[in-house]
C-alpha cells in the first residue's frame, strides 16, 4: 500500500513539472548589428507548430513552451540562429549578417534577380517611402525618389500624374509607361492603393525592359503587393488617414483699382466706358471714387479647402502550404474647385499561393475597384483669370438671371458673359470606373531546384459609365443656355496568358540561369455614345437619362466605336555569373502584332555585361571599399503603342479654267500610313559602389536612347495635308547619379540622407519632312521641331526689352517701319535684314527640364521618427497661354504682376509693355514675354510619427503629414508643373496636410 500511494505521488510530481513546463511562456527582442532592432523575423520552436513574427521593435512572444526545447529565428541577410529554451524567460538574441544572403533580391521580368547580378539600370523602393504621400494613384509617391523619371503632379482628384523614363521618345504615340503587377500588365493603377504595395522596381535601359518586348518602350515600371509569409500568425492592421486640402501659389489678379488704372492707359474708349458703366451699376468705391465699388477676387471665389481621406483594413498570414493577404481600402478626395468635384474608391484585393504539393504551388490574385468621379468643368480656371473684377459674383439687378442672379459682364458692354459660377454650377461630369482584375497561375517544379514551369493568365476587365450633364440656365442679356446630356459606356478587356520555363544551375564557380517563354495578349474595346438636349424634368436627377431628351436632338449624335489587337511574343533570356566578378545578361524578344499589316513581325535583343571589381583580389586591402561594379548595356526595343496602320480616300471637287469656260470636275487622292514598329535602341554605362561598411552606396548610369523609325506627322504637299509615318529619329541622353548615406549615433539615434541628380537632352536627330521641320500647337502658339532641337520646342520671337523713350524709336528702323512707340517690345533681328518676319523665329525652350533632382532626409530616436523628401527641376519652359489670349479678346482682365510691373513710363519696365502695348498685335507675338521658366524647388513631403509600444495594447503609430507644403518659383501660374508645357486652364496642385494612425494585432 505504502509503495502505490509512493508512485502515485511522484506520478503527481512528475506531471505537475510536466504541466507547468507545458505552461511556460517566454519572450525577447531580436536584433542586427550595433542593436538594431528586426521587425518581421520569424521565431519557431523548432518540431512544434508554435512560432511568432516580430514586431516594430524586434520583439517576439512564445506561449507553451517547454525547459528544453530550441527555438530558430530567421530573417532575411541575416544567419539563422536556434537556441535553447532555459530557465529564463527573456532573451536578448543578435544576429549576425549572412555574406551570402545579404544580396538583395530584385524583380525583374518574368523572374528575380540578386541585385548585385544586375547588368542594366533598375531602381527599388520600398513600401515604407511609398505609404508616406496622401495620393489617390501610387505613382505620384515616387515624385523625386527615382533619378531619370519625371512625375508631374495633377492637382485635380482622380486623374493620375504623367509619367516619363527617361525623356520623351515619341512623337504621335502614348507615352505611357508598362506596368506590371504581380506578373500582371496594365496601362494604368489607379486600382491600388499605396498601402497595397510592398515594392516598387523601376526598369530604366532598354535592356532590363527589353524582356516585357512592345509593351516596354516607355519604360517598365514592376510592382509586388504585400502577402503573407508561411508560418505566420494572422496579423490585422489598420491604417488611415485624413486632411485637407489647401490651393498654393494662387494667381494674384489686378483688382478693380489696379485694372481701371490700366484700363485708362490704355486709351480704349470702349473699355472705359464699360469702367463708367459698372460705377453706374454698382456704385463707386468709397475709397477711390473713380474706381467701381465691386472688387472680386474671382480666384479666392471659386476655391475651397477639399477633404481628403483614405482608410485601410488588412490581414495577412500563413500556415505550413498557404500564405494569404486580403485587404480593403477606402479612398476620398474633394477637389479645391469650388462644384462638384471630387473623387471616391473603393477596393478590395486578395492574394493567396498555395503549395499544393512539394513541387506544384499555384496562386491566384484579385482585384475589385469600384470608383467614381466628378470631373471639374477646367473652364472655370480659365473664366476666373478673365473675369473683371469690376463685378460681383451675384447682381440682384439682373432680372432676367434665373435660377440664380449671377451677374453678367454683357450688363456693361462686354462680349462675353466672363462669370465663371454658372458652368460650375450647372455642369456635373460623372464618370463610374469598375474594375475586376484577375491572376492566376500555376508553376511547377520538373527538377528539384533547378527546373521549372509557370503559366500566368490574367484578365482586365473595365468598365467606364460617363453622365454629363449641362443643367438650362439663363444668365439675361441673350445668354441663355438650353439643357444637354451625354452619356457613354466604354468597356475595356485586356487578356494576357504567358508560360516560361527557367532553369537554373550552379557548376562549381558558374552560376547561370535560362529562361523562355511565349505571351499571348488580347486587347479590345468598345464605346458607345449619344447625346440629347432639351431633357424634360432636367432639376430631377431620375430624368438625367437619354430617354427623357428630345428624340430629334439624337440625329448625328450617337456613336460607337469598337476597336481589338493581338499580339504574339516568343522570348528567351541567359543569365550568367563567374565568381561573383564576370556578369553576363542577354535576352532575345520576338513579337507580333496585328497593328502593323506590313510587316508584323519584329525582333529585339538586348545584352548586358558586368565586372565586380572589388571581387577582385588586388582589391583585398582597399579597406574603403565594400563593393564596386562596372555596368555596360545594349539593347533593342519595340514600340506598337500606335495607332494601326490606316488611311482616306479623297475626293475634292475643283473648278479650273478650260478655254474660256470654267469647268467644275473632282480630284482623287488615296493616302496611307502603312507603318511598322518604331525601334528604341539604347546604350547604357552604369557603376554601383558601396562604400564605409555598406553605410554609403552610390550609383552612376549615362545612357544614349534613340528611338529609330519614328513615326511622326509628315507633310504631304500635293493633298495639302499629314499622314503618319516612320519618317525619323528622336534621341534622348543623359546622366543619372544618385546617393545614399545610413548611420546611427548611439542606439537609440539612427538616421539616413539621400540625393538623386538627372539631366535630360531630348534631340530630333532626323525628320523626312519636305519642309524639314515639323508644327504642333496653333499658328498663334506655335511649336515646332526641327532636326538637332527637342521636341515640340516653343517657337517665337526673342525680346529684348522695351523701348523706353522716343530716341530709341527713332534711332531704329524696325521702329519706325512699324509705327511703334515708347511701351513696345523690342524684338531680335535674328537675319540683320531690318525687318522682323517669321524668319526671325527661333526656338525658346522646352517643356522637358534639363535637369531634375530630390533628396530625403530620416530620423529615429527612440519612439519617434521624422522624414524629409524635395524635389526639383530647372531648364523648362512653359507657355503662358492664359496671358497670351489676350489675342482673341482684349476686355479682360489680367494678373497683378502685369499690372504692377507694366511699362507706364521711361525705365518703369523693360520687361512687360505698356497697357496700349498689350492691345497691339506687334506685342502680342509669341515670344518669350510668354514663354517663361519653369524652374521650380519644392518641399515635397514632411511626416513626423510615434509610435506606441506597451504591453497589453496593440502595436500603434501616429503620424503627421505634409505634402507639398513648400514650392519656390519664378512662374506667374499655380504651378509650373505642366505636362505639356502649355498653361491655359491648369488644375492648382495643392498643399495637403493630414493626421493618420497604423494600428498592428
Amino acid at each position: 500500500m505504502k509503495i502505490k500511494l509512493l508512485l502515485t505521488f511522484l506520478a503527481l510530481l512528475f506531471y505537475g513539472i510536466g504541466h507547468a513546463q507545458q505552461s511556460k511562456t517566454i519572450s525577447g527582442t531580436v536584433v542586427g548589428p550595433e542593436n538594431i532592432p528586426l521587425p518581421g523575423a520569424e521565431v519557431k520552436v523548432i518540431g512544434k507548430n508554435i512560432f511568432d513574427v516580430t514586431d516594430f521593435d524586434g520583439k517576439f512572444t512564445l506561449e507553451g513552451v517547454v525547459q528544453g526545447d530550441t527555438f530558430r529565428i530567421t530573417y532575411l541577410g541575416f544567419q539563422p540562429q536556434e537556441l535553447p529554451v532555459v530557465e529564463a524567460n527573456e532573451y536578448q538574441v543578435t544576429l549576425q549578417e549572412d555574406a551570402a544572403a545579404l544580396d538583395e533580391v530584385v524583380v525583374v521580368g518574368y523572374g528575380t534577380q540578386r541585385k548585385a547580378d544586375l547588368t542594366g539600370s533598375i531602381v527599388t523602393i520600398q513600401s515604407e517611402e511609398i505609404e508616406k504621400t496622401p495620393t489617390s494613384n501610387v505613382m505620384q509617391s515616387l515624385q523625386g525618389k527615382v533619378a531619370g523619371v519625371q512625375i508631374t503632379s495633377i492637382g485635380s482628384p482622380g486623374d493620375s500624374p504623367n509619367v516619363r523614363v527617361r525623356g520623351l521618345g515619341t512623337y504621335t504615340s502614348g507615352t505611357n509607361v508598362l506596368y506590371v503587377v504581380d506578373g500582371a500588365l496594365y496601362n494604368n493603377i489607379d486600382f491600388l492603393s499605396t498601402k497595397d504595395i510592398k515594392s516598387i522596381n523601376v526598369l530604366k535601359d532598354a535592356s532590363s525592359s527589353a524582356i516585357y518586348g512592345v509593351r516596354a518602350a516607355n519604360g517598365v515600371i514592376i510592382i509586388e503587393t504585400k502577402s503573407g509569409r508561411n508560418n505566420q500568425k494572422p496579423q490585422f492592421e489598420y491604417d488611415g488617414y485624413t486632411g485637407v486640402q489647401r490651393a498654393q501659389d494662387i494667381v494674384k489678379m489686378a483688382n478693380a483699382e489696379q485694372f481701371t488704372t490700366m484700363i485708362y492707359e490704355s486709351g480704349s474708349q470702349a473699355d472705359i466706358q464699360f469702367v463708367l458703366n459698372a460705377m453706374q451699376r454698382y456704385g463707386r468705391s468709397r475709397v477711390n471714387p473713380n474706381v467701381p465699388d465691386a472688387n472680386t477676387d474671382w480666384y479666392d471665389e471659386i476655391i475651397r479647402d477639399g477633404i481628403i481621406q483614405s482608410h485601410s483594413i488588412g490581414v495577412s498570414g500563413g500556415g505550413e502550404n498557404v500564405t494569404y493577404s486580403v485587404g480593403t481600402n477606402y479612398f476620398a478626395q474633394e477637389g479645391i474647385l469650388d462644384m462638384k468635384n471630387e473623387y471616391e474608391r473603393f477596393n478590395i484585393r486578395s492574394k493567396m499561393n498555395v503549395d499544393i504539393s512539394d513541387r506544384f504551388k499555384t496562386g491566384v490574385n484579385l482585384v475589385f475597384s469600384n470608383a467614381t468621379k466628378f470631373a471639374p468643368d477646367n473652364a472655370a480656371w480659365f473664366n476666373a483669370y478673365f473675369a473683371v473684377p469690376i463685378m460681383p459674383v451675384l447682381d440682384p439687378q439682373n432680372t432676367g438671371a434665373s435660377p440664380i442672379q449671377y451677374s453678367n459682364a454683357r450688363a456693361l458692354g462686354y462680349r462675353n458673359p466672363q462669370n465663371p459660377f454658372p458652368i460650375m454650377d450647372f455642369n456635373e461630369d460623372r464618370i463610374k470606373i469598375r474594375k475586376l482584375l484577375a491572376t492566376l497561375d500555376f508553376e511547377y517544379e520538373l527538377i528539384e531546384d533547378k527546373l521549372d514551369f509557370k503559366t500566368t493568365y490574367s484578365h482586365n476587365l473595365t468598365a467606364l459609365e460617363e453622365r454629363f450633364v449641362n443643367l438650362p440656365y439663363n444668365l439675361g442679356f441673350t445668354t441663355e443656355v438650353q439643357s444637354s446630356i451625354r452619356r457613354a459606356n466604354n468597356t475595356f478587356s485586356n487578356q494576357y496568358w504567358d508560360n516560361v520555363l527557367t532553369y537554373e544551375d550552379q557548376i562549381g564557380d558558374h552560376r547561370f540561369t535560362a529562361m523562355a517563354g511565349t505571351s499571348f495578349r488580347d486587347e479590345a474595346s468598345n464605346t458607345f455614345s449619344a447625346t440629347g438636349r432639351n431633357i424634360a424634368g432636367i432639376r430631377f436627377e431620375s430624368s438625367w437619362y437619354l430617354d427623357f431628351a428630345d428624340p430629334d436632338s439624337f440625329s448625328e449624335n450617337v456613336d460607337e466605336i469598337g476597336r481589338r489587337f493581338y499580339g504574339m511574343s516568343y522570348f528567351g533570356r541567359v543569365s550568367y555569373n563567374y565568381l561573383d566578378r564576370y556578369l553576363l545578361y542577354g535576352t532575345f524578344r520576338a513579337d507580333g502584332s496585328s497593328k502593323f499589316t506590313l510587316d508584323p513581325w519584329g525582333y529585339f535583343p538586348s545584352v548586358g555585361l558586368g565586372w565586380v571589381l572589388s571581387e577582385e583580389t588586388f582589391m583585398d586591402n582597399v579597406g574603403v571599399i565594400d563593393f564596386l561594379k562596372f555596368r555596360a548595356a545594349w539593347g533593342k526595343l519595340g514600340n506598337d503603342n500606335v495607332d494601326a496602320s490606316a488611311g482616306s480616300n479623297t475626293i475634292t471637287v475643283i473648278t479650273v479654267p478650260f478655254g474660256e469656260q470654267p469647268r467644275t470636275g473632282i480630284t482623287s487622292t488615296s493616302v496611307f500610313s502603312n507603318n511598322t514598329w518604331e525601334v528604341i535602341e539604347e546604350l547604357n554605362f552604369g557603376v554601383d559602389l558601396e562604400l564605409l561598411d555598406n553605410r554609403l552606396s552610390v550609383t552612376g548610369d549615362y545612357y544614349i536612347r534613340d528611338t529609330e523609325n519614328a513615326i511622326l506627322p509628315v507633310y504631304i504637299p500635293i493633298v495639302d495635308r499629314s499622314v503618319d509615318r516612320n519618317s525619323g529619329m528622336i534621341r534622348n541622353k543623359g546622366l543619372e547619379l544618385s546617393a545614399n548615406y545610413s548611420g546611427n549615433i548611439g542606439s537609440d539615434f539612427q538616421f539616413s540622407v539621400g540625393a538623386n541628380f538627372t539631366t535630360l537632352e531630348n534631340e530630333a536627330i532626323e525628320i523626312e519632312d519636305s519642309r524639314g521641320y515639323l508644327d504642333a500647337g496653333s499658328a498663334e502658339f506655335r511649336q515646332r521641331t526641327i532636326e538637332g532641337g527637342p521636341l515640340f520646342a516653343f517657337y517665337g520671337y526673342e525680346r529684348l526689352g522695351v523701348y523706353q523713350n522716343q530716341a530709341q524709336i527713332d534711332a531704329d528702323p524696325v521702329a519706325v517701319a512699324n509705327n511703334l512707340v515708347p511701351g513696345d517690345l523690342i524684338y531680335r533681328d535674328q537675319n540683320n535684314d531690318g525687318l522682323i518676319t517669321d524668319e526671325d523665329r527661333v526656338i525658346l525652350g522646352s517643356f522637358l527640364p534639363k535637369v531634375t533632382y530630390g533628396g530625403n532626409i530620416a530620423m529615429n530616436y527612440k519612439a519617434f521618427d521624422f522624414s524629409m523628401n524635395f524635389y526639383g527641376q530647372t531648364g523648362n519652359k512653359v507657355l503662358n497661354r492664359r496671358r497670351g489670349e489676350i489675342i482673341f479678346t482684349n476686355d479682360t482682365n489680367m494678373d497683378a504682376d502685369l499690372a504692377i510691373n507694366r511699362w507706364h513710363g521711361e525705365g518703369t519696365s523693360n520687361t512687360y509693355p505698356s497697357s496700349a502695348g498689350m492691345r497691339k498685335a506687334w506685342n502680342q507675338k509669341l515670344s518669350n514675354f510668354w514663354v517663361e521658366d519653369g524652374d521650380f524647388f519644392r518641399i515635397q513631403n514632411i511626416q513626423l510619427g510615434y509610435t506606441v509600444d506597451e504591453e497589453d495594447f496593440p502595436l500603434a503609430r501616429i503620424y503627421l503629414t505634409a505634402e507639398r507644403p513648400f514650392s519656390f518659383f519664378d512662374y506667374n501660374g499655380f504651378t509650373p508643373e505642366v505636362p505639356d508645357g502649355v498653361d491655359r486652364q491648369t488644375y492648382p496642385v495643392p498643399s495637403i496636410y493630414t493626421v493618420g494612425l497604423n494600428v498592428k494585432f
